[in-house]
């Protein structure tokens, strides 16, 4: 579904304004916007994942661990498809919570994509390069949306989400390195344009959501801090929205229509999307180790 007639839609949950803010600036974000119920449920089931971590000694699949990652002290970069190993997550994404936000952004017809749980350890966790999501995962559309929830809140030490405003109304750009490896990050010639002043990068308290567009350049700094900010991210999409490859991160609801109903005819958008690699064959080992892999190979 495109923008011109998501907005003719009735919202849900946003007012106009913020519909249109985020169709603008490419993001959306806004403090409080998930229940206290909501966030005890999260955090528990967090807690849940980490304590399994403890016999996890190497990425899995699921896990994927941070330098360090030990039983004594848990690391984690993230968990892959959290609906897949906790049922909380799952009764989350598909709650009137969720799919209301992003209904106001994609139409009344929301299809889930995937998610993921990003833990950023503290005491120096990694930060992430710029970066587009939707050449990861095609679309036949632009209309994908990650929302991401801040279960612990964010500080601005902490190494919150960085968009480069208004960056979705501009060109995509590749993904690649020099060498051909696929870096899950803009080549630096690319993005020179970006300076600090187009930069947005709020933080909130628990519950505090962005909403992300496919298209806009983001980011995030090293968590600078001794405290691990966990942030659940899960894509959505138009229903008459279809994935046309592979995707990186795989999962059970993967395709399930969360809000109103199955589309019976595809939406087009023209504008040409660079493809990834068939993650069936080639696997995802995470972004962090895409990056990492570039970066030793003289990368960007």
């Amino acid at each position: 579904m495109h923008p011109e007639d998501v907005l003719t839609c009735p919202a849900v949950r946003l007012s106009d304004t913020e519909r249109r803010s985020y169709f603008t600036n490419g993001y959306l974000a806004l403090g409080g916007a998930i229940s206290r119920n909501w966030i005890a449920r999260l955090r528990d089931a967090t807690r849940e994942i980490v304590e399994r971590s403890r016999d996890v000694v190497e990425d899995d699949g699921a896990y994927v661990l941070e330098e360090g990652h030990c039983a004594e002290s848990p690391r984690l970069h993230r968990l892959m498809s959290p609906e897949a190993h906790h049922p909380a997550f799952w009764e989350f994404i598909a709650s009137e919570e969720m799919t209301a936000l992003a209904a106001d952004v994609v139409g009344p017809d929301v299809k889930f994509h995937h998610a993921k749980l990003n833990f950023k350890s503290g005491r120096g966790s990694r930060g992430f390069r710029w970066h587009q999501d939707i050449p990861a995962w095609p679309h036949t559309d632009y209309s994908p949306v990650t929302v991401g929830v801040y279960t612990e809140g964010c500080s601005p030490d902490q190494g919150p989400l960085a968009m480069v405003r208004g960056s979705n109304h501009g060109a995509l750009y590749t993904q690649y390195d020099h060498h051909g490896n696929y870096a899950v990050s803009c080549r630096e010639e690319d993005i020179e344009w970006v300076r600090d002043d187009m930069v947005d990068a709020p933080t909130g308290g628990p519950g505090t959501v962005v909403l992300l567009h496919c298209r806009t350049i983001h980011g995030s700094r090293t968590n600078r801090s001794d405290a691990p900010r966990p942030l659940l991210l899960a894509v959505y999409s138009s229903a008459d929205s279809f994935a046309y490859t592979s995707a990186p991160i795989d999962g059970p609801y993967r395709g399930t229509v969360v809000r109103g109903q199955p589309a019976r005819y595809a939406s087009f958008d023209t504008r040409p999307c660079e493809l990834p690699p068939d993650w069936a064959r080639a696997g995802y080992a995470g972004p962090w180790e895409l990056q990492k892999n570039a970066a030793a190979t003289g990368g960007n």
